[in-house]
């Protein structure tokens, strides 16, 4: 460095270069920062004639250099070029020296000129060890200043963390509440200006809930929600929208959040540093926490800003915790005084009800003398008693309208006066006349003289009885209109009585008339029970009759529901209820074993699509009676469902009598079935499962014997099969096979080959059927006879159809570079979409396979399921230039319909006819390939032989005029790659004929 002196020095102890290195030695070892370290090296090695520019290491991610000016672009290529272990080229740029020399975690690097360290002297190497340990010693403190200073601050984040949840639950109203959390952030960061802002995503409107600001302390009602439209510019909504942490002075961060730098529109007096961090919950932004500070020298850093973001999330629980307690309170302050305005009305009508409960219990009272007293004069006395409860009755007496109508009939009277009342023919008295009007009449004595006057009552009657100072009386009203009258009446001045007790009377005198109508009705029921004791035996008599018939008809109904209407046989009801009865008893005793056949008639689709379902039902019927035929009493044979049975062998040596039953049905089913004039030859496949501790529930066990069943019919049928653990284990490894299949598919391990379709006259080449292959990680290469049937059942076939197809096309382009085509198989489901052409066409284009060089193979039965929507995607595909190939010719029912009704290019011969060529029995398979020609002739279509294997097939098959064919004669299928090679066999490719 120029500023600095140069000496030279021969490493002795007396010499200036000694000196230098003692000087600076003692400066490195007493150096208390990182820079004076640095400095007194750079001086030392001046002293000692190394030329040194820098030192430079790390603080917190930033590259610091002594002397601070020293930072070119050239020393800090070169101090970081050192730190990662692959120092610049020699003469590329200045020598660096790692510190301390050869540590693997050096702190610092000595940055010197050219050259300058090749070959430091004894005095220079010992300074740069000595200056290595002690910047090693200082890294080492302010590292652990840093974890102690970071220790402090978590611990004081995590008491702010505790202070703001015991202040959430504490009983602060919620400025209280605001308050204290305002006093915790300011102990851990300035927050002279603070506020909290709520934001409502549902309304857009942001609430300023707390703000302490030296500047703009009243510039926010805290109980205002402030629309957003009318906070365009604030940098609060800005921060919000932001939905991130802002740092900075206010003018830096708006222009950051895109807000207009123009003051006139905004909101409060910018500030020197404002830091801002989002409350957010889910992703949800629902409000912010600002601290902001106007005085040079008080600004934030980016420890304050994760603290207070760390803040935010628990500030905003705190707070939506005290105003939802709040709330609560709110409501439960309303919900009291609601109570209080409802105690008081509920006091007002209680007074009501106990007036009308005692009224109630009086009409109850009233309900019961009906039944419980047994004389008339009884009954009306405890009438009286019970009106005398609710008013005034002390003159009280019941009129009853005779049957007839003609006479009023008193069966009680009491009256202090001692008027004697009794029976009389209808009259004009007052009585008579409430009872005409039909209503309750309240009258004093002044009113009755006024209907005397007018002739509403008789003069006589009148003045035969004292004269009432107050008369009440409430016709009793029954099903047929009224049928009498209760009156009281008062003879003194001081009582008389209300309008209210006009309406009380009323409602007693309908309960006093329903009472005496059920009297009455009891009476004339009571008159009736001779003649309906009489009546009622002679009915039970005919109901006996009627429920012995009854219970044979339940019996006979119970019977159809448990048994089978076509062959009497017990359906699959009764069988599950007997199965699961033996199962329950040979769990409570193990040493009682049973076994479980399931049988299904072989071929029988066969009998009903022939013969017809009545021939079908006729073969069942004779099958359940052979059957019956081969058990003994204690078993059952049930009939299933179709051409399902079973028969549960409940007693006997297990598995031998289960055996002999087996041996027994299949000898007898030997016999011919006679249907009509025809004899049948039916046959039976058996699985059998016997019984087992392991058996838990019937369905466990029906699973069982299925599996057996299912292993018959696979091995040739008419036979039985005893169910044993290897069954089990094979139909599980279906369903590993079927996982593998999935991962297969997802990790791609089915790969195409293509074996060559070639002309037979001169063996070119005229395409490639693409057929399917598994690479399997363990099994190693597959075919598809041995995963294909478990991806049909599992319905992963269209899944892998697709992805096959995919590689074809990818793998398959090279092949008909030069023209033919690429022959892909399509199996039946993929019509059963009617957009199948649509997506085949898609993939095309995806690849870049051009149509006319694909064709696609189906099998006769693809065009059995629905043959209208086969023909119209086979057409929209060869509208496209995609021919199409009948594949398996002659295997299936061959319908000539088929190959006229539908659009086809070629027809595929089956191997089954090729494999006779050649041999003595060959005569009927050349009849057939002829015939085959012939109509493939007529009908302008291309005819491929499969399966030629020997030069004897080839020559035949050309005598035939056979013109195509594929075999391994000509080639076994082999990736794409064997056929591109050049030495591979594959010929030149010939485009085919039309």
């Amino acid at each position: 460095m120029s500023d600095r002196k140069t000496s030279s020095s021969d490493g002795g102890g007396s010499s200036p270069g000694a000196s230098a290195f003692a000087a600076s030695g003692l400066s490195i070892l007493t150096a208390t920062e990182v820079r004076a370290a640095a400095a007194a090296l750079l001086d030392g090695l001046q002293g000692c004639g190394v030329t040194a520019e820098a030192v430079a290491w790390t603080d917190h991610g930033e590259l610091l250099f002594e002397p601070a000016d020293a930072g070119s672009d050239a020393n800090r290529a070169a101090a970081v070029a050192a730190f990662a272990g692959r120092p610049l080229a020699a003469g590329s740029g200045p020598d660096t020296q790692l510190l301390p020399p050869g540590a693997a975690d050096a702190g610092a690097v000595l940055l010197a000129a050219p050259g300058a360290l090749a070959s430091p002297d004894a005095a220079a190497g010992r300074l740069l060890a000595l200056a290595g340990r002690r910047l090693s010693e200082l890294f080492s403190i302010l590292r652990l200043h840093a974890s102690v200073k970071d220790l402090e601050q978590a611990e004081q984040l995590q008491h702010a963390l505790f202070a703001i949840a015991d202040m959430a639950a504490s009983d602060r109203d919620m400025q209280g509440l605001l308050r204290g959390l305002h006093q915790i952030i300011g102990r851990l960061m300035y927050a002279e200006n603070f506020y909290i802002a709520l934001y409502d995503p549902q309304q857009e409107t942001i609430r300023f809930i707390y703000l302490v600001d030296e500047m703009d302390g009243r510039l926010y009602d805290p109980d205002m929600a402030i629309p957003t439209t009318e906070l365009g510019k604030s940098l609060t909504l800005g921060l919000i929208r932001h939905g991130r942490p802002v740092r900075g002075a206010s003018r830096q961060i708006a222009e950051m959040l895109g807000l207009d730098e123009d003051e006139d529109g905004a909101f409060g007096t910018p500030s020197i540093d404002f830091m801002g961090v989002p409350m957010q919950r889910d992703g949800q932004v629902y409000g912010a926490l600002v601290v902001q500070s106007y005085r040079e020298g008080m600004s934030y850093t980016q420890s304050d800003c994760a603290v207070l973001s760390f803040v935010a999330e628990h500030v905003l629980n705190a707070v939506e915790r005290k105003r939802g307690q709040e709330a609560l309170e709110r409501r439960v302050a309303d919900r009291t005084r609601e109570l209080a305005d409802a105690n008081l009305q509920l006091q007002a009508r209680i007074a009501e009800r106990e007036r009308a409960a005692h009224l109630q219990a009086t009409l109850y009272k009233i309900a019961a003398l009906a039944n419980n007293q047994e004389r008339d004069e009884d009954f009306y006395r405890s009438v009286h008693q019970a009106v005398g409860e609710l008013l005034y009755a002390e003159n009280f007496y019941i009129a009853l309208l005779s049957a007839d109508g003609s006479h009023l009939e008193i069966p009680y009277s009491v009256d202090v006066a001692g008027d004697e009342r009794g029976n009389r023919p209808l009259g004009r008295g007052l009585s008579e006349y409430a009872l005409r009007h039909g209503r309750t009449l309240l009258i004093d004595d002044q009113a009755v003289r006024g209907l005397v006057a007018s002739g509403e009552m008789d003069a006589g009657h009148h003045a035969s009885r004292t004269s009432a100072v107050c008369w009440l009386g409430a016709p009793l009203l029954g099903a047929d209109g009224v049928m009498g009258l209760v009156v009281v009446q008062s003879y003194r001045q001081d009582l008389v009585y209300s309008g209210e007790d006009a309406e009380l009377l009323t409602f007693v005198a309908h309960q006093i008339a329903n009472s005496v109508q059920r009297r009455r009705h009891a009476e004339a029921l009571h008159a009736l029970n001779a003649d309906l004791e009489q009546r009622v035996q002679a009915r039970t008599r005919e109901l006996r009759r009627e429920i012995s018939v009854r219970e044979q008809v339940e019996a006979q109904l119970k019977h159809q529901v448990m048994h089978d209407p076509l062959t009497g046989l017990p359906n699959r009801l009764y069988l599950r209820d007997r199965l699961e009865r033996t199962l329950s008893s040979q769990q409570r005793n193990p040493q009682h074993a049973f076994a479980l056949l399931y049988l299904d008639v072989d071929r029988f689709k066969l009998f009903n699509d022939s013969l017809g379902h009545l021939a079908g039902d006729a073969v069942l019927r004779e099958v359940s009676r052979r059957l019956l035929d081969c058990v003994r009493g204690p078993d059952i044979v049930a009939r299933l469902s179709g051409d399902e049975f079973a028969i549960l062998l409940e007693e006997g040596t297990q598995p031998a009598t289960a055996v002999k039953i087996a041996q027994r049905i299949q000898s007898r089913m030997q016999a011919s079935v006679q249907v009509g004039e025809r004899d049948l030859q039916a046959s039976v496949s058996i699985g059998i499962a016997i019984s087992h501790p392991r058996y838990q529930t019937i369905d466990e066990m029906l699973h069982d014997a299925d599996v057996a069943l299912y292993r018959a019919k696979a091995t040739g049928r008419q036979r039985f099969v005893l169910f044993d653990e290897s069954q089990q284990k094979a139909a599980m490894n279906v369903l590993e096979l079927e996982l593998q299949l999935r991962h297969a598919l997802h990790a791609g391990e089915f790969v195409p080959y293509f074996q060559p379709i070639v002309r037979l006259d001169d063996g070119s080449t005229v395409g490639y059927e693409a057929l399917i292959r598994w690479q399997h990680p363990e099994r190693g290469l597959l075919g598809p006879g041995e995963f294909l049937p478990v991806a049909e059942e599992s319905g992963l076939i269209e899944a892998i159809d697709w992805h096959m197809y995919r590689l074809a096309c990818a793998a398959g382009a090279p092949l008909v570079g030069d023209g033919g085509y690429i022959s892909i198989n399509i199996s039946p489901r993929h019509f059963q979409y009617e957009d199948f052409d649509q997506r085949l066409l898609e993939l095309l284009r995806e690849t870049g396979f051009a149509p006319p060089q694909l064709r696609i193979e189906v099998t006769e039965g693809t065009l059995l399921g629905d043959p209208e929507a086969a023909a119209r995607i086979l057409q929209r595909l060869q509208d496209a230039g995609i021919g199409t190939a009948l594949d398996d010719f002659g295997t299936g029912y061959s319908s000539l319909s088929y190959v006229h009704r539908f659009p086809l290019k070629s027809i595929k011969i089956d191997r089954s006819f090729i494999s006779d060529l050649g041999q003595t029995n060959a005569r009927r398979s050349l009849a057939i390939i002829e015939a085959v020609q012939g109509l493939a002739r007529s009908l302008g279509l291309n005819v491929v032989a499969e399966g030629v294997e020997t030069e004897v097939q080839r020559q035949a098959l050309l005598a035939t005029g056979c013109a195509y064919a594929q075999g391994f004669l000509f080639g076994r299928p082999q990736p794409a790659e064997h056929w591109q090679a050049p030495a591979g066999p594959a010929p030149t490719v010939i485009p085919e004929k039309p």
